[in-house]
Formats: C-alpha cells, sequence, structure tokens
C-alpha cells in the first residue's frame, strides 16, 4: 500500500514522521537488546508503525533509509519467525509484508512447541548424565522450569484470549 493510500485508509494527517521514525528505531533498540538483530527489528517496528501494518520492500526502504537487499533479509529472517507474512499486492507482481495484530500471541504459541522440544531434549539429557550428578541436578532444574512455563505459558495465552475478546467488544 502506498503511502497515498494509507494516508487515504485514515493516517492521521497531523502525524509527527519523525516522531514516528523516533519511535521506530527507539522500539527497534530495544528489541535487539532483547537478541533480535538490528535489520529485522527496524523492519518489524517499522511494519508495527504503519496504519495499515502493510508495506512493500521498497516503502519499508525509503521510511527506513536502507538498501532493498537489507530489507529482503530482514523480511526472509521475520518471515521464518512467523513474525511477518508476505501477500502478492493485487494487480501486481509486487509482494507486500504484513504484520498480523495477533502475531505476539501466534509467536508466543509457537514458543509452545520450542518448549516441548527442550523438554524432551533435557529429559534425554537427565537420562544420560544421571538424576543425582551435578551436571544431571542442574540440567533437571533447567527441565523443571520448562516445564513450569509450558504450563503457565498454556494458562496465560487462554487469559489473554478472553482479555482480548472483551477489548474488541468495548
Amino acid at each position: 500500500m502506498s503511502d497515498e493510500r494509507e494516508r487515504a485508509a485514515g493516517r492521521a494527517a497531523d502525524r509527527d514522521d519523525a516522531a514516528v521514525l523516533t519511535f521506530v528505531e527507539r522500539f527497534a533498540a530495544q528489541m535487539v537488546d532483547a537478541g533480535m538483530q538490528r535489520m529485522p527489528a527496524r523492519v518489524f517496528a517499522c511494519l508495527l508503525a504503519s496504519d495499515s501494518g502493510v508495506l512493500t520492500s521498497a516503502e519499508l526502504g525509503e521510511r527506513l533509509q536502507v538498501s532493498p537487499a537489507a530489507v529482503s533479509g530482514a523480511i526472509r529472517y521475520l518471515s521464518q519467525v512467523g513474525m511477518v507474512s508476505r501477500e502478492r499486492e493485487p494487480g501486481s507482481r509486487r509482494d507486500r509484508y504484513r504484520v498480523h495484530s495477533d502475531q505476539w500471541y501466534e509467536a508466543l504459541t509457537r514458543r509452545d512447541s520450542v518448549l516441548t522440544r527442550w523438554e524432551n531434549t533435557l529429559r534425554e539429557g537427565v537420562e544420560s548424565l544421571g538424576k543425582e550428578s551435578a551436571a544431571g541436578r542442574r540440567i533437571g532444574e533447567t527441565l523443571a522450569f520448562t516445564e513450569f512455563m509450558q504450563h503457565e505459558l498454556a494458562g496465560m495465552l487462554e487469559r489473554w484470549r478472553d482479555h482480548l475478546e472483551e477489548l474488541r467488544a468495548q
């Protein structure tokens, strides 16, 4: 969606573009501090801050002042981890990239399956090292933590779905 179409779709006419870019860079920096690569963090924050949640590669490059190759690499990473989706622009050969409003929920849901795989491997580690060895006890505590997180995550996601329904009903 072009900048003009985004404005037509309800973008605030009095929005301070410099303030938006400051937000994008600040949020991206916080995601980098949390372990995400810099360019995917910037692209993700830029998509998140767009009214439509959908931008083309050219629009992302223009807003972030980066090369098409930088955008492409970031999109590849974000697509692989499920934080953005790629779609074809109607009537065009151009791709556009979308961040979904429920992407945090989806990302945590995927983490649930990661935790399950970790639990299985950690159980094998405890068995291999022996429950009574120092390493076995340490891995056993890590296993207990991942089991706890998995249980808490399931309840938290259920509470989030209920809370989101309430928010949307208002």
